[in-house]
């Protein structure tokens, strides 16, 4: 009996402990919280510094959890027959960045990078015929009222102004810039539409917890990079107004995911299949 009665105590413990922790973590103020997640973030940084020899390796990963994000989607669509929750208008963006940086892949270097693209391109694709197909009805277009051309003009606006001072083609410098600039920003109508839900269903959940944590290595990637002071990067990045850009796109896009990222976890921890979204996120 007295057996049993430490046994329950071991398994309790870290649940009374993981209580005390929401509770104390509930009271912080706003920019207390935003403090702690920024020092999490750096933590887990030089984390990486230290550990991982081949910063390149990041990238690659990011493309893998992105792959297996997509795959979470293509699962969704085959088990439950059913699209709702997910913005088509996300995954036009995805497939517009994807294909752009495919190609510039092939033109200016042709890497794993490609390969890991051309999978993902080909499962963007699927869902959107599966959306746009088969599941239309389940679609809730009502919902996803962000146009794709409202956020991809600005980015190829954009790309005109800031773009790499490389020795490739000008077209090719600008649609390197502009797919920058559209995967940044290709997750907000998804994040918009889960904003006026509320109530995010875990499939869909899933997928955009791995966009998330595709764009913190990805950032990671990035500025450990510069930090090794990574000859070929900078010299690839050149100077001016195009790495700022570069390394604001890749904050920009851990930043605008981050909220998400806390409440899936908070329902995660709480036991939860969906996640419930204030209507202050995004």
């Amino acid at each position: 009996m007295g057996s049993w009665d430490t046994d329950e105590k071991k398994q309790t413990h870290p649940r009374a402990a993981m209580i005390k922790f929401k509770s104390w973590l509930r009271k912080r103020s706003m920019k207390e919280k935003i403090g702690l997640g920024c020092g999490a973030a750096l933590v887990v940084l030089l984390f990486l510094w230290f550990t991982v020899d081949n910063h390149d390796n990041l990238f690659v990963t990011a493309e893998l959890v992105h792959f297996a994000g997509i795959g979470v989607l293509v699962y969704k669509l085959t088990t439950e027959k059913s699209c709702a929750g997910l913005s088509l208008k996300s995954q036009d963006l995805t497939a517009i960045f994807l294909a752009i940086r495919l190609y510039c892949s092939f033109v200016m270097e042709y890497d794993i990078h490609t390969i890991l693209d051309l999978f993902t391109l080909v499962a963007t694709l699927w869902v959107e015929y599966m959306m746009r197909g088969p599941l239309k009805s389940t679609y809730n277009d009502e919902l996803d009222t962000i146009e794709t051309w409202h956020v991809a003009l600005p980015c190829a606006v954009l790309a005109f102004i800031a773009h790499p001072g490389t020795t490739h083609y000008f077209l090719n410098r600008i649609l390197w810039a502009a797919c920058v600039y559209t995967e940044a920003v290709s997750v907000f109508p998804q994040l918009r539409m889960m904003q006026k839900a509320q109530v995010v269903e875990r499939f869909t959940a899933h997928y955009v917890f791995a966009l998330g944590i595709a764009r913190f290595l990805s950032c990671a990637h990035w500025v450990l990079q510069i930090m090794d002071g990574d000859s070929f990067l900078l010299t690839a990045l050149g100077s001016g107004l195009w790495p700022v850009m570069v390394l604001l796109s890749e904050i920009v896009q851990t930043f605008i995911l981050s909220d998400f990222c806390y409440y899936y976890v908070k329902s995660f921890v709480e036991g939860g299949n969906i996640v419930r979204l204030p209507a202050g996120v995004v």
